[in-house]
Protein backbone atom coordinates (compact mmCIF):
# COMPACT_ATOMS: atom_id res chain seq x y z
CA UNK A 1 0.00 0.00 0.00
CA UNK A 2 3.59 2.44 0.92
CA UNK A 3 4.18 1.60 -2.62
CA UNK A 4 0.83 2.24 -4.26
CA UNK A 5 0.28 5.33 -2.57
CA UNK A 6 4.22 6.45 -3.71
CA UNK A 7 3.45 6.04 -7.40
CA UNK A 8 0.12 7.98 -7.45
CA UNK A 9 1.75 10.54 -5.55
CA UNK A 10 4.78 10.88 -8.28
CA UNK A 11 1.76 10.45 -10.71
CA UNK A 12 -0.07 13.08 -10.11
CA UNK A 13 2.73 15.34 -9.38
CA UNK A 14 3.54 14.82 -13.44
CA UNK A 15 0.29 15.55 -14.14
CA UNK A 16 0.33 18.80 -12.20
CA UNK A 17 3.35 19.46 -13.81
CA UNK A 18 2.23 18.81 -17.54
CA UNK A 19 -0.93 20.82 -16.61
CA UNK A 20 1.22 23.92 -16.17
CA UNK A 21 3.41 23.07 -19.39
CA UNK A 22 0.76 22.94 -21.32
CA UNK A 23 -1.30 26.30 -19.59
CA UNK A 24 2.13 27.80 -20.93
CA UNK A 25 2.53 26.60 -24.55
CA UNK A 26 -1.18 26.60 -25.38
CA UNK A 27 -0.62 27.74 -29.05
CA UNK A 28 1.85 24.28 -29.84
CA UNK A 29 -0.30 21.34 -30.55
CA UNK A 30 2.55 18.45 -30.33
CA UNK A 31 3.17 19.91 -26.54
CA UNK A 32 -0.61 19.11 -25.87
CA UNK A 33 -0.29 15.43 -27.50
CA UNK A 34 2.73 14.62 -25.89
CA UNK A 35 1.12 15.55 -22.07
CA UNK A 36 -1.92 13.77 -23.45
CA UNK A 37 0.32 10.53 -23.78
CA UNK A 38 1.86 10.98 -20.52
CA UNK A 39 -1.46 10.96 -18.60
CA UNK A 40 -2.27 7.35 -20.29
CA UNK A 41 1.03 6.01 -19.74
CA UNK A 42 0.80 7.00 -15.90
CA UNK A 43 -2.63 5.82 -15.71
CA UNK A 44 -1.53 2.14 -17.56
CA UNK A 45 1.43 2.46 -14.51
CA UNK A 46 -0.67 2.85 -11.77
CA UNK A 47 -2.84 -0.41 -13.11
CA UNK A 48 0.41 -2.30 -13.18
CA UNK A 49 1.44 -1.56 -9.52
CA UNK A 50 -2.15 -2.35 -7.97
CA UNK A 51 -1.80 -5.65 -9.82
CA UNK A 52 1.47 -6.20 -8.67
CA UNK A 53 0.49 -5.54 -5.04
CA UNK A 54 -2.15 -7.92 -5.34
CA UNK A 55 -0.11 -10.48 -6.37
CA UNK A 56 2.00 -10.02 -3.52
CA UNK A 57 -0.36 -9.95 -1.01
CA UNK A 58 -2.23 -13.43 -2.52
CA UNK A 59 1.21 -14.62 -1.84
CA UNK A 60 1.36 -14.08 1.80
CA UNK A 61 -1.60 -15.73 2.32
CA UNK A 62 -0.70 -18.89 4.19
CA UNK A 63 -1.41 -21.79 1.67
CA UNK A 64 -3.81 -24.70 1.31
CA UNK A 65 -4.25 -27.77 3.55
CA UNK A 66 -2.71 -30.05 0.80
CA UNK A 67 0.48 -27.69 0.07
CA UNK A 68 0.78 -27.60 3.91
CA UNK A 69 0.79 -31.47 4.30
CA UNK A 70 3.15 -32.17 1.42
CA UNK A 71 5.63 -29.93 3.09
CA UNK A 72 5.13 -31.58 6.30
CA UNK A 73 5.48 -34.93 4.45
CA UNK A 74 8.71 -33.67 3.00
CA UNK A 75 10.44 -32.20 5.78
CA UNK A 76 9.60 -35.69 7.98
CA UNK A 77 11.46 -37.58 4.97
CA UNK A 78 14.59 -35.38 4.87
CA UNK A 79 15.05 -35.85 8.69
CA UNK A 80 14.44 -39.73 9.04
CA UNK A 81 17.58 -40.17 5.91
CA UNK A 82 19.92 -37.86 7.60
CA UNK A 83 19.50 -39.97 11.09
CA UNK A 84 19.17 -42.78 8.89
CA UNK A 85 22.95 -41.54 7.65
CA UNK A 86 24.40 -40.89 11.02
CA UNK A 87 23.27 -44.40 12.42
CA UNK A 88 25.09 -46.26 10.32
CA UNK A 89 28.13 -43.95 10.48
CA UNK A 90 28.07 -45.05 14.42
CA UNK A 91 27.02 -48.57 13.64
CA UNK A 92 29.35 -49.77 11.09
CA UNK A 93 32.88 -49.30 12.51
CA UNK A 94 31.87 -51.00 15.95
CA UNK A 95 30.94 -53.78 13.91
CA UNK A 96 33.91 -53.82 12.17
CA UNK A 97 35.64 -53.78 15.43
CA UNK A 98 33.92 -56.76 17.10
CA UNK A 99 33.86 -58.61 13.93
CA UNK A 100 38.16 -58.40 13.82
CA UNK A 101 37.91 -59.26 17.98
CA UNK A 102 36.51 -62.47 17.62
CA UNK A 103 38.05 -64.19 14.88
CA UNK A 104 39.29 -67.83 15.52
CA UNK A 105 43.38 -68.26 15.51
CA UNK A 106 44.61 -71.71 14.75
CA UNK A 107 48.10 -72.63 14.92
CA UNK A 108 49.28 -74.49 11.60
CA UNK A 109 52.51 -75.91 11.24
CA UNK A 110 53.80 -74.89 14.33
CA UNK A 111 54.64 -71.32 12.38
CA UNK A 112 51.63 -70.27 10.37
CA UNK A 113 49.01 -68.88 12.66
CA UNK A 114 45.41 -68.45 9.89
CA UNK A 115 42.36 -65.59 10.87
CA UNK A 116 39.65 -66.40 9.26
CA UNK A 117 37.82 -63.37 9.09
CA UNK A 118 33.22 -63.70 8.27
CA UNK A 119 32.31 -64.26 4.81
CA UNK A 120 29.83 -61.39 5.23
CA UNK A 121 32.77 -58.56 5.24
CA UNK A 122 33.39 -59.07 1.88
CA UNK A 123 35.06 -61.79 -0.41
CA UNK A 124 38.00 -59.80 -0.56
CA UNK A 125 39.08 -60.40 2.53
CA UNK A 126 39.49 -63.91 2.36
CA UNK A 127 41.68 -65.59 4.59
CA UNK A 128 44.41 -64.06 6.35
CA UNK A 129 47.51 -65.52 7.40
CA UNK A 130 49.63 -64.58 9.59
CA UNK A 131 53.02 -65.96 9.76
CA UNK A 132 54.54 -65.44 13.36
CA UNK A 133 57.90 -66.24 12.59
CA UNK A 134 58.52 -63.70 10.53
CA UNK A 135 55.27 -61.19 12.12
CA UNK A 136 54.67 -60.83 8.31
CA UNK A 137 50.91 -60.92 6.77
CA UNK A 138 49.68 -62.45 3.74
CA UNK A 139 45.87 -61.46 2.37
CA UNK A 140 45.06 -63.98 -0.24
CA UNK A 141 41.56 -63.37 -1.88
CA UNK A 142 39.05 -65.90 -3.17
CA UNK A 143 38.78 -64.52 -6.50
CA UNK A 144 42.05 -62.47 -7.04
CA UNK A 145 46.19 -63.11 -6.76
CA UNK A 146 47.55 -62.42 -3.70
CA UNK A 147 49.59 -59.54 -4.95
CA UNK A 148 46.11 -57.77 -5.99
CA UNK A 149 44.90 -57.92 -2.73
CA UNK A 150 47.91 -56.51 -0.59
CA UNK A 151 47.03 -53.67 -2.88
CA UNK A 152 43.60 -52.95 -1.96
CA UNK A 153 43.95 -53.68 1.86
CA UNK A 154 46.10 -51.55 3.64
CA UNK A 155 48.22 -53.15 6.90
CA UNK A 156 47.06 -52.60 10.30
CA UNK A 157 49.14 -51.34 12.45
CA UNK A 158 48.72 -51.26 16.04
CA UNK A 159 50.85 -49.09 18.88
CA UNK A 160 51.87 -50.71 22.09
CA UNK A 161 54.62 -49.76 23.94
CA UNK A 162 57.22 -52.12 24.76
CA UNK A 163 57.84 -53.83 27.75
CA UNK A 164 60.48 -52.33 30.29
CA UNK A 165 63.26 -55.11 31.00
CA UNK A 166 66.46 -54.48 32.73
CA UNK A 167 70.00 -55.21 31.84
CA UNK A 168 72.93 -55.47 33.56
CA UNK A 169 73.89 -52.13 31.19
CA UNK A 170 70.85 -50.81 32.83
CA UNK A 171 72.91 -50.05 36.36
CA UNK A 172 75.29 -47.69 37.70
CA UNK A 173 76.67 -49.51 41.08
CA UNK A 174 78.76 -47.64 43.16
CA UNK A 175 80.85 -49.14 46.18
CA UNK A 176 81.88 -46.33 48.98
CA UNK A 177 84.89 -46.97 50.57
CA UNK A 178 88.26 -45.22 51.68
CA UNK A 179 92.03 -45.30 51.62
CA UNK A 180 92.03 -46.98 55.41
CA UNK A 181 89.67 -50.17 54.09
CA UNK A 182 91.37 -50.92 50.39
CA UNK A 183 93.61 -53.39 51.48
CA UNK A 184 90.68 -55.43 53.98
CA UNK A 185 88.32 -54.81 52.60
CA UNK A 186 88.06 -54.15 48.21
CA UNK A 187 90.58 -57.62 47.47
CA UNK A 188 87.25 -59.22 49.07
CA UNK A 189 85.00 -57.51 46.79
CA UNK A 190 86.91 -58.04 43.47
CA UNK A 191 87.39 -61.76 43.83
CA UNK A 192 83.60 -62.68 44.41
CA UNK A 193 80.61 -60.52 42.88
CA UNK A 194 82.55 -57.63 41.23
CA UNK A 195 83.65 -60.31 38.47
CA UNK A 196 79.91 -60.36 37.48
CA UNK A 197 79.67 -56.53 36.95
CA UNK A 198 82.75 -55.15 36.11
CA UNK A 199 81.52 -52.44 33.81
CA UNK A 200 78.83 -51.49 35.75
CA UNK A 201 80.92 -51.18 39.05
CA UNK A 202 82.50 -48.22 40.48
CA UNK A 203 84.33 -47.21 43.34
CA UNK A 204 84.77 -43.59 45.51
CA UNK A 205 86.91 -43.25 47.76
CA UNK A 206 89.30 -40.71 48.99
CA UNK A 207 92.81 -41.50 47.88
CA UNK A 208 94.39 -42.24 44.50
CA UNK A 209 95.59 -46.07 44.40
CA UNK A 210 97.23 -47.34 41.26
CA UNK A 211 97.43 -51.12 42.05
CA UNK A 212 93.26 -51.51 42.92
CA UNK A 213 92.78 -49.07 40.12
CA UNK A 214 94.07 -51.48 37.79
CA UNK A 215 92.95 -54.22 39.65
CA UNK A 216 89.47 -52.44 39.05
CA UNK A 217 89.99 -51.59 35.01
CA UNK A 218 90.34 -48.08 36.11
CA UNK A 219 87.15 -48.12 38.31
CA UNK A 220 88.28 -46.17 41.40
CA UNK A 221 87.18 -42.43 41.59
CA UNK A 222 89.05 -40.10 43.52
CA UNK A 223 86.02 -37.71 45.08
CA UNK A 224 88.93 -35.38 47.00
CA UNK A 225 86.48 -35.98 50.06
CA UNK A 226 87.56 -35.79 53.22
CA UNK A 227 88.92 -39.96 54.73
CA UNK A 228 87.41 -39.96 58.25
CA UNK A 229 84.20 -41.55 58.66
CA UNK A 230 81.95 -37.76 60.00
CA UNK A 231 78.67 -36.75 58.23
CA UNK A 232 80.28 -34.29 55.85
CA UNK A 233 82.75 -36.71 54.74
CA UNK A 234 80.08 -39.23 53.80
CA UNK A 235 77.63 -36.64 52.33
CA UNK A 236 80.96 -35.08 49.85
CA UNK A 237 81.37 -39.19 48.56
CA UNK A 238 77.59 -39.36 48.13
CA UNK A 239 77.03 -36.38 46.30
CA UNK A 240 79.82 -37.75 43.84
CA UNK A 241 78.22 -40.53 43.13
CA UNK A 242 75.16 -39.15 42.47
CA UNK A 243 76.39 -36.93 40.06
CA UNK A 244 78.51 -39.62 38.51
CA UNK A 245 75.18 -41.23 37.69
CA UNK A 246 73.53 -38.90 36.16
CA UNK A 247 76.30 -38.50 33.58
CA UNK A 248 76.40 -42.07 32.93
CA UNK A 249 72.84 -42.27 31.82
CA UNK A 250 72.35 -45.87 32.98
CA UNK A 251 68.26 -46.28 34.57
CA UNK A 252 69.12 -47.29 37.90
CA UNK A 253 71.70 -45.76 40.93
CA UNK A 254 72.54 -48.54 43.26
CA UNK A 255 74.61 -47.49 45.95
CA UNK A 256 76.24 -49.97 48.12
CA UNK A 257 79.30 -50.15 51.09
CA UNK A 258 82.37 -51.34 51.03
CA UNK A 259 81.13 -53.77 52.86
CA UNK A 260 78.48 -55.24 51.43
CA UNK A 261 78.45 -58.84 48.79
CA UNK A 262 75.93 -58.00 46.12
CA UNK A 263 74.27 -60.85 44.53
CA UNK A 264 74.39 -59.73 40.71
CA UNK A 265 71.86 -61.89 39.40
CA UNK A 266 69.07 -61.27 42.26
CA UNK A 267 69.70 -58.23 41.84
CA UNK A 268 69.06 -57.83 38.21
CA UNK A 269 65.96 -60.01 38.86
CA UNK A 270 64.75 -57.52 41.93
CA UNK A 271 64.84 -54.31 39.43
CA UNK A 272 63.10 -56.01 36.38
CA UNK A 273 60.00 -56.17 38.68
CA UNK A 274 60.15 -51.87 38.60
CA UNK A 275 59.96 -49.47 35.85
CA UNK A 276 62.54 -46.73 35.88
CA UNK A 277 60.31 -44.56 33.91
CA UNK A 278 58.46 -44.09 37.48
CA UNK A 279 59.76 -42.92 40.79
CA UNK A 280 61.19 -45.68 42.83
CA UNK A 281 63.55 -45.99 46.30
CA UNK A 282 64.66 -49.38 47.03
CA UNK A 283 65.76 -50.73 50.35
CA UNK A 284 65.44 -51.32 54.01
CA UNK A 285 65.29 -49.21 56.35
CA UNK A 286 67.57 -50.17 59.86
CA UNK A 287 65.35 -48.49 62.16
CA UNK A 288 61.25 -49.90 63.24
CA UNK A 289 59.78 -46.82 63.39
CA UNK A 290 60.48 -43.32 60.76
CA UNK A 291 63.44 -40.96 61.96
CA UNK A 292 62.05 -37.88 63.65
CA UNK A 293 63.94 -34.54 63.30
CA UNK A 294 63.40 -31.29 64.93
CA UNK A 295 63.83 -28.46 61.72
CA UNK A 296 65.50 -25.36 62.81
CA UNK A 297 63.24 -22.48 62.22
CA UNK A 298 64.19 -18.80 61.88
CA UNK A 299 63.00 -15.27 63.66
CA UNK A 300 59.66 -15.75 61.07
CA UNK A 301 59.10 -19.48 61.68
CA UNK A 302 58.85 -21.94 64.70
CA UNK A 303 60.90 -25.44 64.35
CA UNK A 304 58.62 -28.28 62.90
CA UNK A 305 59.21 -31.59 63.73
CA UNK A 306 59.62 -33.93 60.61
CA UNK A 307 59.27 -37.61 60.34
CA UNK A 308 60.43 -39.86 57.78
CA UNK A 309 61.98 -43.11 56.48
CA UNK A 310 65.54 -43.69 55.04
CA UNK A 311 67.13 -46.96 53.60
CA UNK A 312 69.83 -47.61 55.24
CA UNK A 313 73.42 -47.06 53.05
CA UNK A 314 74.82 -50.49 54.99
CA UNK A 315 72.56 -52.57 53.24
CA UNK A 316 72.38 -50.70 50.00
CA UNK A 317 69.57 -48.97 48.23
CA UNK A 318 68.61 -48.23 44.70
CA UNK A 319 67.18 -45.57 43.08
CA UNK A 320 65.02 -45.04 39.28
CA UNK A 321 66.37 -42.69 36.88
CA UNK A 322 63.28 -41.06 36.76
CA UNK A 323 63.27 -39.84 40.42
CA UNK A 324 66.89 -38.95 40.41
CA UNK A 325 66.03 -36.45 37.74
CA UNK A 326 63.43 -34.87 40.15
CA UNK A 327 65.77 -35.08 42.72
CA UNK A 328 68.44 -32.51 40.58
CA UNK A 329 67.16 -29.04 41.77
CA UNK A 330 67.57 -30.36 45.43
CA UNK A 331 70.87 -32.91 45.10
CA UNK A 332 72.45 -32.50 42.02
CA UNK A 333 75.76 -30.54 41.02
CA UNK A 334 77.06 -30.90 44.73
CA UNK A 335 73.70 -30.07 46.17
CA UNK A 336 73.66 -33.08 48.47
CA UNK A 337 76.26 -31.66 50.47
CA UNK A 338 74.16 -28.49 51.45
CA UNK A 339 70.86 -30.65 52.50
CA UNK A 340 73.16 -32.79 54.39
CA UNK A 341 74.89 -29.86 56.30
CA UNK A 342 71.23 -28.44 56.39
CA UNK A 343 69.40 -31.25 58.55
CA UNK A 344 73.51 -32.34 60.37
CA UNK A 345 72.79 -35.90 59.54
CA UNK A 346 75.24 -38.72 57.37
CA UNK A 347 74.48 -39.35 53.74
CA UNK A 348 72.01 -42.61 53.55
CA UNK A 349 69.65 -40.19 56.23
CA UNK A 350 69.81 -36.98 53.90
CA UNK A 351 69.32 -39.46 50.93
CA UNK A 352 65.76 -39.97 52.60
CA UNK A 353 64.76 -36.84 53.97
CA UNK A 354 65.33 -35.22 49.77
CA UNK A 355 63.06 -38.13 49.19
CA UNK A 356 60.68 -39.14 51.48
CA UNK A 357 60.18 -35.45 52.76
CA UNK A 358 60.97 -32.65 50.48
CA UNK A 359 60.09 -35.01 47.18
CA UNK A 360 57.15 -36.52 48.97
CA UNK A 361 58.19 -40.34 47.37
CA UNK A 362 58.04 -43.23 49.77
CA UNK A 363 60.58 -45.58 50.42
CA UNK A 364 59.91 -49.41 48.97
CA UNK A 365 60.82 -51.53 51.53
CA UNK A 366 62.85 -54.94 50.13
CA UNK A 367 63.60 -57.06 52.57
CA UNK A 368 66.49 -58.41 50.49
CA UNK A 369 69.03 -56.11 51.72
CA UNK A 370 70.48 -57.05 54.80
CA UNK A 371 73.33 -54.71 56.86
CA UNK A 372 75.79 -55.66 59.11
CA UNK A 373 72.94 -53.82 61.50
CA UNK A 374 71.10 -57.39 62.04
CA UNK A 375 72.21 -60.63 63.12
CA UNK A 376 73.16 -62.52 59.84
CA UNK A 377 73.68 -65.93 61.24
CA UNK A 378 69.82 -65.87 61.27
CA UNK A 379 69.37 -65.81 57.96
CA UNK A 380 68.03 -69.29 56.69
CA UNK A 381 70.83 -70.54 54.23
CA UNK A 382 68.24 -72.06 52.27
CA UNK A 383 66.78 -68.80 51.05
CA UNK A 384 70.36 -67.21 50.50
CA UNK A 385 69.73 -67.45 46.62
CA UNK A 386 66.68 -64.78 47.36
CA UNK A 387 68.31 -61.94 49.09
CA UNK A 388 69.89 -59.21 47.13
CA UNK A 389 72.87 -57.76 49.52
CA UNK A 390 74.48 -59.37 52.38
CA UNK A 391 77.01 -57.48 55.01
CA UNK A 392 79.56 -58.31 57.97
CA UNK A 393 80.73 -56.62 60.84
CA UNK A 394 83.67 -57.12 63.79
CA UNK A 395 82.34 -56.91 67.52
CA UNK A 396 84.19 -57.04 70.43
CA UNK A 397 86.51 -59.85 71.29
CA UNK A 398 86.73 -60.46 67.74
CA UNK A 399 83.11 -61.89 67.56
CA UNK A 400 82.35 -61.61 64.01
CA UNK A 401 78.50 -60.71 62.67
CA UNK A 402 78.30 -62.99 59.28
CA UNK A 403 76.68 -64.85 56.97
CA UNK A 404 76.42 -68.54 59.11
CA UNK A 405 77.91 -71.03 56.15
CA UNK A 406 80.77 -73.54 55.40
CA UNK A 407 83.53 -72.87 53.42
CA UNK A 408 87.09 -71.72 52.88
CA UNK A 409 88.87 -71.15 56.19
CA UNK A 410 87.88 -68.60 58.39
CA UNK A 411 91.01 -66.82 58.96
CA UNK A 412 91.65 -66.55 55.40
CA UNK A 413 87.52 -65.58 54.87
CA UNK A 414 87.02 -63.76 57.62
CA UNK A 415 83.91 -61.72 55.73
CA UNK A 416 82.44 -65.14 54.59
CA UNK A 417 82.29 -63.51 51.14
CA UNK A 418 83.97 -66.23 49.40
CA UNK A 419 82.14 -68.67 50.64
CA UNK A 420 79.09 -67.26 50.70
CA UNK A 421 80.39 -66.13 46.64
CA UNK A 422 80.79 -70.23 46.07
CA UNK A 423 77.64 -71.45 48.00
CA UNK A 424 75.75 -69.32 45.28
CA UNK A 425 77.64 -69.67 42.48
CA UNK A 426 79.69 -73.02 42.03
CA UNK A 427 80.37 -72.47 38.76
CA UNK A 428 82.97 -69.71 39.23
CA UNK A 429 86.31 -69.88 38.40
CA UNK A 430 87.80 -69.18 41.72
CA UNK A 431 85.56 -71.72 43.23
CA UNK A 432 86.50 -74.34 41.10
CA UNK A 433 90.21 -74.20 42.55
CA UNK A 434 89.84 -74.70 46.53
Amino acid sequence: MQLNGLMLGGCWACRCSLCQSSSSSSSSKIGSAKANADAEDTVRLQKDVEAAAHAAGSMTRSPGLPARRLLQALALVLVTAYATVLLYQAVTPRQWTDDVAVVDVNTVGGDVATLEIPSRLGGRFGMIAAAVSTSALALPSRNEEIEETTDLIPSVATATMAPYTTGLDDIFISVKTTKNYHESRLQAIIDTWFQFAKEQTWFFTDKDDPYFQEQTNGHMINTKCSSSHNRRALCCKMSVEFDRFLESGKKWFCHFDDDNYVNVPRLLKLLDNYNPREDWYLGRPSIPNPLEIVKGGDSTKRPQKVRFWFATGGAGFCISRALALKMIPVAGGGKFITVGDRIRLPDDVTMGYIIEHLLKKQLTVVEQFHSHLEILKFLNKDTLHNQVSFSYAKGPKDEWNVVKIDGFDKKKDPSRFKSLHCYLFPAASNCLRR
